[in-house]
This record gives C-alpha cells, sequence and structure tokens, in this order.
C-alpha cells in the first residue's frame, strides 16, 4: 500500500504547477499529463488509499503526475492556457522533479500536450503513451470525426446552463458510460467540482473544440503506444486509428469496453490489461531514437520600405536606427521566451516553444517599431526542423520566410497549423486565403493575427 506523498509544486513561469510522485524510482520515469480536469489528493481522500491506477503504475515506474495549470491544486489562472504553455508545464514538472528524460502518458485531454511535449521535446521523452484521444473534436471536410461546430457550441450552452451535468460525465466530457450508476456519476462529478469551477470547464471545453493537432502528429519521431477502447463514448476508434497512422512506427491497442476510462469496474472493465500494457511498453521500450528533427514555432521577422529609409536618413543615422531596433527585438524576445536564431541587415529569425508567443512578440515588436518611425512584417509558422548547431534548416524554415514574405506592413501573418494551435490564446484571426508561396509546392492558407 502506498501512502499518500506530499503535493510539491513546480514555477512554470509565474504559474505554480502541483505535483505528486510516488514509485521507487528504479524504473523508468512516467509522467502523466490528465484530461480535461484532475485533482491529486480527491481520490486519495475518498478512497483512504491510492487510486488503482496510481498503485499500479507505481510498482514499475517512478510515477509523476500533475494538475495542469487552473485546475485542481494548481494556480487558478485569469482565462484558459494554451496547449504550448501546457506542454511546456511538463518540462516545468520534470525540471522539479530531477527528471531528465520520460515516458509521457497523455490521457484524453492530455493526450494533446503530450504530443505537443513529445514532437517539441524529442531529446527528454523517452517514448510516448495516448490513451483516448482523438486529433480534433470538430469535424470537417478532410476530417469526418466528431460533431459539427453546431452541435458543440449547443453542448457548450447546455453545460453552461446545467452544470453540473451527468449527461456531460456519462458521454461526450468525461464519457464514464451510459450504465454506470448514479452513486459512480456523483463521485466524478464530485472530482470536477473539485478539479475545476463551472466557467472554467466550459472553457476547458471551448478550447478542446478549436483544438486540432494534425500538424503536430507528424513531427513526432519517439516510440509512440495509441490506446483506447473500441466501445469508447467520448471519441470515434476511426479518429483514433487515424491518429496512429500519422505517427510515424506508432503501435496501436483497441480494448473492448464501452467508456473513456481506463478502468471502469461499474462496467465490469478491469483496468489490469490496459496497466500490463502499459508496463510492457515502459519497462520494455528502447530511449527515444536520436533525432535532430523536432517542432517548433518559427518567426520571420524584417521591415518595410528599409532600403528608401536607409537612403533617405543616411549610413549612420540608419545603423544608429537598427541598433535601436535590434535592441527593442530582443527585449521583446527575452520577454516572450524566444530564441534568436539568426539576424541578416534588418531581418530575423527567432524560435519559440508555441505560436502564441510568437504572435505576441511580432506585435510586440511592430508596437516598438512603430514608435522608431518604422514598420515592419511577419510570418510565424510552427512544424518540424532540424538541428544544424545552433541554427535550424529544412523546408520548413523557407516556407516560414515565404510566409513573411507575403504579409503587408505591420501585418503578421501565420499558417492554418498556426491558427489551429493557438486554441484557447485569445488570439483572433481573418482568413486571408490561399497563397502560392515561391519556390514552395502546393497552397497554403494563409491568416492574419488580428488585435
Amino acid at each position: 500500500m502506498i501512502d499518500m506523498p506530499p503535493v510539491r509544486y513546480a514555477r512554470s513561469g509565474s504559474i505554480s504547477i502541483a505535483y505528486q510522485v510516488t514509485g521507487d524510482g528504479h524504473g523508468a520515469d512516467l509522467v502523466v499529463a490528465p484530461g480535461t480536469v484532475s485533482h491529486l489528493t480527491h481520490l486519495w481522500q475518498r478512497l483512504g488509499t491510492a487510486p488503482p491506477m496510481v498503485e499500479r503504475i507505481s510498482r514499475f515506474a517512478r510515477l509523476i503526475r500533475f494538475d495542469k495549470r487552473g485546475t485542481g491544486m494548481s494556480d487558478r489562472t485569469t482565462g484558459i492556457p494554451t496547449l504550448e504553455e501546457r506542454a511546456d508545464d511538463i518540462r516545468a514538472v520534470m525540471d522539479a522533479c530531477g527528471s531528465r528524460e520520460a515516458v509521457i502518458l497523455g490521457a484524453s485531454e492530455g493526450g494533446s500536450m503530450a504530443c505537443m511535449f513529445a514532437a517539441m521535446h524529442p531529446e527528454r521523452t523517452r517514448s510516448l503513451i495516448v490513451w483516448g484521444c482523438q486529433a480534433a473534436f470538430i469535424s470537417s471536410a478532410d476530417y469526418p470525426w466528431g460533431v459539427t461546430r453546431a452541435v458543440y457550441e449547443r453542448r457548450l450552452l447546455d453545460l453552461e446552463r446545467d452544470w453540473p451535468s451527468r449527461d456531460y460525465i456519462r458521454t461526450w466530457g468525461a464519457g464514464i458510460g451510459p450504465e454506470a450508476s448514479e452513486e459512480i456519476v456523483d463521485g466524478v462529478l464530485a472530482v470536477f467540482q473539485a478539479a475545476a469551477s463551472p466557467s472554467a470547464v466550459v472553457a476547458l471545453e471551448r478550447m478542446n473544440g478549436d483544438l486540432d493537432i494534425r500538424g503536430v502528429l507528424g513531427a513526432i519521431r519517439v516510440p509512440a503506444l495509441i490506446m483506447a477502447r473500441e466501445g469508447d463514448p467520448l471519441i470515434d476508434t476511426d479518429a483514433v486509428r487515424d491518429l496512429a497512422a500519422r505517427i510515424a512506427g506508432s503501435s496501436l491497442r483497441l480494448f473492448p469496453g464501452r467508456s473513456h476510462a481506463m478502468a471502469a469496474p461499474w462496467l465490469d472493465l478491469d483496468g489490469e490489461p490496459i496497466y500490463s500494457a502499459i508496463e510492457e511498453w515502459v519497462t520494455g521500450s528502447a530511449p527515444a531514437m536520436s533525432t535532430d528533427r523536432y517542432l517548433t514555432t518559427m518567426l520571420f521577422f524584417d521591415l518595410v520600405d528599409s532600403t528608401a529609409q536607409a537612403t533617405t536618413l543616411g549610413d549612420l543615422a540608419w545603423r544608429t536606427l537598427l541598433d535601436r531596433h535590434y535592441a527593442a527585438v530582443r527585449r521583446e524576445l527575452e520577454r516572450h521566451a524566444g530564441r534568436e536564431i539568426d539576424t541578416a541587415g534588418d531581418g530575423l529569425l527567432a524560435t519559440f516553444d508555441g505560436p502564441a508567443r510568437a504572435i505576441r512578440c511580432a506585435r510586440a515588436i511592430e508596437r516598438a517599431d512603430r514608435t522608431m518611425g518604422l514598420s515592419g512584417r511577419a510570418g510565424v509558422h510552427t512544424a518540424e526542423v532540424e538541428r544544424a548547431g545552433a541554427a535550424i534548416r529544412g523546408i520548413n524554415v523557407a516556407v516560414a520566410a515565404r510566409i513573411c514574405a507575403a504579409a503587408t506592413a505591420d501585418e503578421v501573418l501565420v499558417s492554418s497549423t498556426v491558427r489551429e494551435l493557438s486554441a484557447g490564446s485569445g488570439i483572433r484571426f481573418a482568413d486571408r486565403g490561399s497563397y502560392t508561396l515561391k519556390g514552395i509546392d502546393g497552397e497554403r492558407q494563409l491568416f492574419a493575427a488580428v488585435d
């Protein structure tokens, strides 16, 4: 029997992330990114002992669990965090635990942030496990699974009017299954009410509806195990197969049962086959594949009409103005956690862990430039690149540069992937239509970030 460990806190920027560690540390580290909401101690206190999953996994791994920012015992925040911020919370918790490398297990909605982390940080991801997750929850012309936007909006409206919602717990929210007893539903509702406020649950589900991680999956270069139940009331198993097919070399395992949960005793669904599959994967999985490829967000920024201004001002005055511009650029890069990769003339290439920071950084640079009488333009793209020392290379670097070149003065132009991964950021986008980018095959749908 495991005694409940203390709740500790990791700092992720200005936010405190609550986490617990169980297991003796002789096995691999396994970090669990939870579903929509969680509460580290609620089940311990209700059961008087360790939750079954904690007890079972702690036998073969050092289990690291945390509550996502805004939920459970972590800091409650204003607004809903973006996918990039939540993925970075995994890094913060690993750092606080002294974990250099871990198996990352993303459950349900936590699967999105686990996939994002694995793509961004392959050097810290021993392998990836995804339970009960699909790439998007809103159907589209090229994604037939999920529900229409109108249906999803009606669900959110019903949730806003009727929380705690028993239908939400049984079906499209927690997905514990239609045959669960009223007592089980009461217990899950108690966890959700302890873990998040009604408005937070609605906002989290709204962000989930906006998420689409298809652009992330192809950049995952670590061993991946994708799992779900065949009768899951929350997700479509064909969508799970699609997710697995988008991750090179991934393994797919489907289990019987009509529940979103790993273990569902109310439906006579024992979690042991799933825990055994996880144990086999964790104890037998090879370290992450050696690769210099990873997912990143690129920001290209350059000044508009700089040649004409330089001619008008003269070399000395222009150099002084350019020095002021780059001083502002570097202040904003530091403020938004950007990494300067290259500067040439009046152009900049920087990388970020996620798109919202890159967009906000570009906007801040533009505002600073306007006070100096300068005008800039920016292109933002999230994609896989290859490390080349301190530089990056690959076709996606060229794509980002071409997006910048297509922008007009004082405009931040972004790819469709950036727009999809910015769910929850509060950033709005205007559709600029399809572009044929110089030297790049095919058309690209581009969007302008608007204030």
